[in-house]
């Protein structure tokens, strides 16, 4: 497992200072893939590296199974080769000078003590057999393909037997269609072997699609931590429902409350009218609220289901085809709303429809 207490980064120019990090706490039990989801500079690539030692933080803890391996206040630090950890960088960082298993076996013959050259030949061939490597042992590192490559820089990290699995932003060199299977040969892989892994992205499809637990990230501090569908869900901020996938935003403040309980049922005042949502307990009339709907969730009807709640009318200003799906935009009045249509049901630009927006989909959040 991993535990960090209260970790605090900060980087010094000649232009001041420049807080990466600001007293971040979680744990990663063991066997969990556990993801940092974020923007740009938000901190997840410098708590990478201070877990595997490449960043010296300025305050904290940080424990890797039983082991402290960085104490600010006990004055510990355990360098890299001594964490017992595995590390796949974005850039991959294979040596162009050296074939597939010598990339591989170069872990082991670094280890001290050093493993007998039939242990390490045994290891290295077993590990590339689990990436689907087996067979190019000889082959230069520079003559295999994107994906060929991720997979030996996996085998790579793997083949020493970390307590802990280290991926900061592995798949943002392959293309599209590769990153999709490789998505699911890593975590594959990784239940596998049941290793703890901490994988660091800032893409949302990885992060939904590969971890146990999300921790979105920004500006040096997890904003909201929990599982996929919790994070896609149930949003604790504008800013998690905005990074994860696309959301419509509507401003609001809260006219009437229409029940008690742990999530009463209010009507919020928008651009679009009336709307009604459940907001959490503690809502008082007069509050300003942001108002979540996904795309998805926004549905046409017909004139048949006037008189629901949450039904608006509109008219179709864009329709964009995506394959799978039609992006649709339409305007009520002069708020724009996107939702999500299957192609057999296109509406032409310019068509007057209507919207609904079920209450269960409609999440109010402080703004």
């Amino acid at each position: 497992m991993i535990a960090i207490s209260d970790l605090t980064m900060t980087y010094r120019t000649g232009h001041g200072e420049h807080p990466a990090v600001r007293g971040v706490s979680l744990e990663v039990q063991q066997g969990q893939f556990y993801t940092l989801l974020g923007p740009s500079g938000c901190g997840k690539t410098t708590m990478l590296r201070c877990v595997a030692g490449l960043e010296r933080p300025d305050g904290g803890e940080i424990r890797i199974g039983d082991a402290v391996v960085f104490s600010a206040a006990r004055g510990i630090w355990v360098p890299p080769h001594k964490r017992q950890i595995g590390m796949v960088f974005q850039s991959y960082a294979i040596w162009p000078h050296m074939t597939v298993f010598d990339n591989v076996a170069f872990p082991l013959r670094h280890m001290r003590p050093r493993p007998a050259r039939a242990a390490i030949r045994e290891r290295v061939r077993a590990v590339l057999a689990l990436v689907h490597l087996d067979g190019l042992e000889e082959r230069p590192a520079p003559f295999l393909s994107g994906g060929q490559q991720q997979r030996l820089a996996l085998a790579r990290a793997l083949v020493s037997e970390p307590r802990v699995l280290l991926l900061d932003e592995p798949l943002s060199n392959l293309d599209a269609k590769l990153r999709e299977e490789m998505r699911l040969e890593i975590r594959q892989v990784v239940d596998r072997l049941g290793v703890t892994t901490l994988f660091v992205t800032h893409e949302q499809i990885e992060a939904l699609t590969m971890s146990d637990v999300i921790a979105v990230m920004n500006d040096g501090i997890i904003v909201q931590e929990g599982s996929p569908a919790a994070i896609y869900n149930h949003p604790a901020a504008a800013f998690v429902a905005d990074f994860i996938g696309r959301t419509n935003f509507l401003e609001g403040r809260v006219a009437s409350l229409d029940d008690a309980g742990e999530h009463p049922l209010a009507t919020i005042e928008t651009a679009l009218g009336a709307l009604h949502c459940r907001v959490e307990a503690g809502t008082l009339i007069g509050d300003a609220l942001t108002v979540a709907v996904r795309p998805e969730n926004v549905a046409l009807v017909g004139d048949a289901a006037h008189g629901e709640a949450n039904q608006f009318a509109g008219r179709v200003e864009a329709v964009v085809y995506v394959g799978n799906l039609l992006d649709c935009t339409v305007m009520v009045g002069a708020t724009p709303l996107r939702l999500q249509l299957h192609p057999a049901h296109a509406p032409g630009r310019g068509a007057p429809v209507r919207l609904h927006l079920p209450v269960e989909h409609c999440l109010a959040m402080p703004r």
